[in-house]
C-alpha cells in the first residue's frame, strides 16, 4: 500500500483528503506542523509527501529542504501562494510538484499517481550513491565531487544532476527536463538548459563525465 504523508494546518481540508485517499486505498498519517512532518517523515518513510508552506511552526520551504536532507521522497506542494518567486523557491528547494489552492481533487491524485510512478520506474530508486571513474553523485547528501574535488551546484542545477544520473542509459528530452525542473508552463524554454549547462563547473562538470551522457548535451 502506497503511504502518503499529509502535512496540512486546516482541519476540514485535512479530513477532505484523508477520506479521499483511503476511499483509493492509500496509506494516510497526518501532521498539523512541520516538526510532527519531520518525525513522521523519519518514522513512517512515506512514498510520497503532500505539503501545505504555510504551517503554524515553520516554513513549509524549509522542510523541503531538510527532507532533502536525507530522503528523495516525492514531495507535492499543495499550497495558496500564487507567485511565481514561491513557485520557484519550492521548486529550488526541492519540491517535485507544486498545486495551488483551491485545487480539484482529480487533478491532485493524478499528479501523485504520478510522483509515484516515477518513483516505481526509476532504475536506481534505491540507490543514494552514483559512482563513475570520473565523478560521485551523493543522493541523500546532495554533493557531488571530481577528481576529489567538490562540485558546487545551484538547487537548479542539482535537479537537473539527479534527473539524469538516476535515469542511466536513458535518452531524456529537452522538454521532460524542463518540466521536470521548472514546471509545466516552461516546457519550450530551451534556452533555460543552455544557460544552465554554460556555466563551468556545474551540472555539465558532472554529468557530461557520464559514460551514459553525449559529450556536449546529455539529453535529446
Amino acid at each position: 500500500m502506497t503511504q502518503v504523508l499529509v502535512v496540512e494546518d486546516a482541519p476540514q481540508l485535512v479530513r477532505a483528503l484523508v477520506l479521499n485517499l483511503r476511499a483509493r486505498r492509500y496509506g494516510v498519517d497526518t501532521a498539523p506542523d512541520g516538526t510532527t512532518a519531520l518525525r513522521l517523515a523519519q518514522a513512517r518513510r512515506p512514498d510520497v509527501v503532500v505539503l501545505d508552506l504555510g504551517l503554524p511552526d515553520m516554513d513549509g520551504v524549509d522542510i523541503i529542504r531538510t527532507l532533502r536532507g536525507w530522503s528523495r521522497v516525492p514531495i507535492l506542494v499543495l499550497s495558496a501562494r500564487r507567485a511565481s518567486r514561491e513557485k520557484v523557491a519550492a521548486l529550488d528547494a526541492g519540491a517535485d510538484d507544486y498545486i495551488t489552492k483551491p485545487f480539484s481533487m482529480d487533478e491532485l491524485l493524478a499528479r501523485l499517481r504520478a510522483a509515484v510512478r516515477r518513483t516505481e520506474t526509476d532504475p536506481v530508486a534505491g540507490t543514494t550513491l552514483v559512482t563513475t571513474d570520473d565523478f560521485t553523485v551523493d543522493l541523500t547528501a546532495k554533493k557531488v565531487r571530481r577528481s576529489g574535488r567538490d562540485i558546487r551546484l545551484t538547487p537548479t542545477e542539482w535537479h537537473l544532476l539527479e534527473i539524469l544520473v538516476t535515469h542511466p542509459g536513458r535518452l531524456i528530452s529537452q522538454k521532460h527536463l524542463l518540466r521536470e525542473v521548472w514546471g509545466e508552463a516552461h516546457g519550450n524554454k530551451t534556452n533555460y538548459l543552455r544557460t544552465a549547462w554554460s556555466c563551468p563547473n556545474s551540472t555539465s562538470a558532472a554529468a557530461t563525465a557520464s559514460p551514459t551522457a553525449p559529450a556536449s548535451r546529455p539529453w535529446t
